[in-house]
Order: C-alpha cells, then sequence, then structure tokens
C-alpha cells in the first residue's frame, strides 16, 4: 500500500477508502496551511480532531472548511496551546489528562521557521523552545493517553541538514544566531525526539515517527522575505537546470500534508517506527552531499545515542523527567 504514493500525492489520495470513524486525533497548529489541511482530510474521513492554536479566534475561522467538510461522525474540537509558553503547554495537557479520552494518533504539526531571534516565555531559544521543548512536554504529558496500536508522527524538515546538530550551547547564548542554523537544529531535534519516543513507547504498542512535508508555501514563510525565498528557488532552479533538469515545483499544501496523514494512518506502523519520512515513503540515510531538493536523513538525525542525550539534555532544561 505504502508504494501507491509520491511526492506529488494529496491528503485525499492517501486517505482515499480509509474509514476514520471512532479514532480520535491531536494535531497541533490548526490555524493555518499543513495543520487545517490535516484536520480537514481527517475530519472528512470520520475521525474526532483535537486541534490546537495559539490564536483561538484565528483557528476558528481558518478551521471554518474542517466543520463543513465534516463526514461520518468527523468532528474538530479546538484548544487553546502557545508552545512557546511551558506554563500553557502544560494547562493543555493537564486538560486533556482530565477530558480522559484518548487517541490514536498526535501529529505534532506547529512549528516557526527561521524566525529572528527571540526567547519564549521560558527563556529558550524561539525555534528550539517552539518547535522541540514545546512538543516535548505535550506529548510527554500525555502519553498515557495514547492508544496502544497508536502513533505519534512530528513534522521535522529536510532543513534538519543545513547545520549539523550539537547538544552544545541549544540556547544560542554564545555562539552566533542565524535563523536557519537554529531551524535546522530545531529540526533535527523532532526527529532524535521521534527516534527516543519510539524507543520508549514501542512496548506499549505504540510508535513515533519524524517526517519533512516537502517544499510548500505557508505562514511558515512568514519570517522570512519574498526576496530571500526567491533568491533561494532560483539557485535551486540555476543547479537543477545545469543538471538538465526541469525547475523545482513546489507542493501545494493537501500534497505537503499528505505524508502526515499516510505516516499516521496507511503506512505499516513498524516501517515507519523509529524513521524519517518523505513524499510518503521511509526516506533513506544519507551523508553524501545532496541538493536542498534531493530526498534524504543525515545519520546523526537517527543516531539512538544522541537521541538519548538529547532526551537528558531537554528534561534538564524543561525541569521534568519522563
Amino acid at each position: 500500500m505504502s508504494g501507491l504514493f509520491g511526492a506529488t500525492s494529496t491528503t485525499d489520495e492517501v486517505l482515499a477508502g480509509v474509514d476514520l470513524k471512532g479514532k480520535r486525533v491531536l494535531v497541533t497548529g490548526v490555524s493555518a496551511g499543513l495543520g487545517v489541511e490535516t484536520a480537514r482530510v481527517l475530519a472528512a474521513h470520520g475521525a474526532q480532531v483535537v486541534g490546537t492554536a495559539r490564536d483561538l479566534a484565528k483557528a476558528r475561522a481558518a478551521t471554518e472548511v474542517v466543520r463543513a467538510g465534516a463526514a461520518n461522525g468527523g468532528s474538530l474540537d479546538i484548544v487553546e496551546l502557545d508552545l512557546a509558553s511551558l506554563a500553557s503547554v502544560r494547562a493543555c495537557a493537564d486538560a486533556l489528562i482530565a477530558d480522559g479520552r484518548p487517541f490514536d494518533v498526535v501529529i505534532a504539526n506547529a512549528g516557526v521557521m527561521a524566525a529572528p531571534f527571540g526567547r519564549t516565555a521560558d527563556g529558550f531559544e524561539t525555534q528550539f523552545g517552539t518547535n522541540h521543548l514545546g512538543h516535548f512536554v505535550l506529548v510527554n504529558r500525555i502519553a498515557s493517553l495514547v492508544k496502544s496500536g497508536g502513533r505519534v508522527v512530528i513534522v521535522a524538515s529536510s532543513a534538519h541538514r543545513m547545520a549539523p546538530f550539537s547538544l552544545d550551547d541549544l540556547n544560542f547564548e554564545s555562539k552566533t544566531y542565524e535563523p536557519w542554523a537554529a531551524y535546522a537544529q530545531s529540526k533535527t531535534a523532532n526527529i532524535l525526539f521521534a527516534v527516543e519516543l519510539d524507543r520508549r513507547l514501542e512496548k506499549r504498542g505504540i510508535r513515533a515517527t519524524a517526517l519533512h512535508p516537502g517544499g510548500i508555501q505557508t505562514e511558515l514563510d512568514r519570517h522570512v522575505g519574498a526576496g530571500a525565498i526567491e533568491g533561494m528557488m532560483a539557485e535551486i532552479n540555476a543547479a537543477l537546470a545545469a543538471e538538465g533538469k526541469p525547475p523545482f515545483q513546489r507542493k501545494t499544501i493537501p500534497q505537503g500534508a499528505a505524508t502526515s496523514v499516510w505516516a499516521g494512518f496507511v503506512a505499516p506502523a513498524d516501517a515507519v517506527g523509529g524513521r524519517y519520512c518523505e513524499n510518503c515513503h521511509v526516506s533513506e540515510v544519507t551523508d553524501a552531499e545532496i541538493s536542498p531538493i534531493s530526498e534524504g536523513v543525515r545519520s546523526y538525525a537517527l543516531d539512538p545515542a544522541t537521541a538519548k542525550a538529547l532526551w537528558a539534555k531537554s528534561e534538564d532544561m524543561v525541569g521534568e523527567r519522563f
């Protein structure tokens, strides 16, 4: 089944014929882009979706399409969550635990990209604190709600290849801040989190995986000027032209969200557990020089020892043991 899909597959194609009635799914970041599309297709196939958002009014407006298209018992509830505030993360997790209803799948979709230097409410570098530590605390606090046979899907990025990963100075307290390096660090952390989470939860019959959704134009680009994006595209396309290849085509949002739903509901659990996926399949490990748009995951992002070390470091940073 997994071989049927690829880079241009859409969410509707991936879930064609899949009945999600009775499934309950948590999706972080449903106020725009991939989160809205993920929630839409899941609710359209009968899933009860719980979406999170920092701005509830924005999310309610953005998800009208989700409620309008819900079918077969599908639904959407929105809860407040600011991943850049551990107080908000803990309050959200506490509310979900108090509610007590289990989840079949958790999709950690929310994030920020190439943000200017800043700190979260708890003093962490914005991208690492939001993309990794916020999800680290949320997922671990609600792990008891994930059903046996369930999955945790973490949206990472091929940008993990843009900078080597180190546990030193994760908050950029001494090294020079560079937005893309910080983004790369946070996305590598996402993958490493999935690796160690999968190891810890597998005994409960739960698998965790990370993925690259592809190059898509969403609100994630808001910190990157249009000129910078166009410049990057021009460089990529010039390299492709030199190789006699056609220009790079960005994915549509339904194509970008396809790997999330594929990894959560269609792919064999044992195939994706502890792995990194893209274009609706498991990616190959490569440390060779490759273009920004080529497939491949770096070995350091899947290294079990680094994953364990990051877990321990993350626990120290947030002041909790899981």
